[in-house]
């Protein structure tokens, strides 16, 4: 799976998806600064699934209508360590693959997966 993370998301988080072989850009080594639009639009381009705690991705994909064909996976578990995030993250990626299409929302004790709009023809 081609995976972009998030500013927001752990530096050892994305290593050690990168070390279970995933193909993984950071937006904090890639594009700093990116707006979450410009990220989505990354995202879209490279055929990646985004992995973040920033809400907005939500919003982006649904209320304001932006196709997101390739997914969103947002993270809302307890942050007790940036280790924990790591491993919930690999943990969660390795357990699924049909991340592809859908907004996904990864809480401590479950998985909730949300169709996102089609792109307009």
């Amino acid at each position: 799976m081609r995976f972009l993370a998030d500013e927001n998301f752990p530096a050892n988080a994305v290593e050690a998806i990168r070390e279970r072989g995933h193909d993984i850009t950071w937006i904090q080594k890639v594009a700093p600064g990116s707006s979450d639009q410009e990220v989505l639009q990354l995202a879209q381009a490279e055929a990646r699934i985004i992995l973040t705690f920033d809400k907005d991705f939500g919003e982006l994909a649904f209320r304001a209508k932006l196709p997101a064909s390739s997914g969103i996976v947002l993270f809302r578990i307890t942050l007790p360590s940036s280790e924990y995030v790591a491993r919930i993250a690999v943990a969660a990626l390795e357990g699924r693959s049909d991340w592809t299409g859908h907004f996904t929302v990864i809480e401590d004790n479950r998985i909730r997966l949300t169709q996102l709009p089609k792109a307009e023809e």
